[in-house]
């Protein structure tokens, strides 16, 4: 999973544990564990929610001022399909191996 800079302290530091993204399909899964920089995320849970279910109190628990920031951010592209994503994140070793995100296997070549 990939995380706007402004997001990725407060989710090192455990104060944001959930994501709105909008998708054309799911891009992680329920158990699934993707690195970040200084450890990794592992996905808790993920519901498929509506445009319109989408509240200004979640946006700003996914770290954003409000409602209009978060769908700056979150809609691009043709995605339509909205996900409300779960984690955890955790600076020690993955009990199984991460999956290094694309950019990051791209700067280890």
């Amino acid at each position: 999973m990939h995380f706007i800079e402004k997001l990725r302290e407060p989710i090192r530091r455990g104060e944001i544990t959930t994501s709105i993204r909008i998708w054309q399909r799911p891009h992680v899964k329920v158990g699934g564990i993707y690195g970040m920089e200084g450890g990794h995320i592992l996905v808790t849970r993920m519901t498929e929610i509506g445009l319109s279910d989408i509240t200004p109190k979640m946006a700003r628990d996914s770290g954003f001022d409000g409602l209009i920031d978060l769908l700056k951010t979150a809609k691009h592209g043709s995605g339509e399909r909205v996900f409300l994503v779960e984690f955890e994140f955790a600076s020690s070793q993955p009990s199984r191996k991460a999956r290094p995100t694309p950019r990051a296997r791209r700067r280890a070549k």
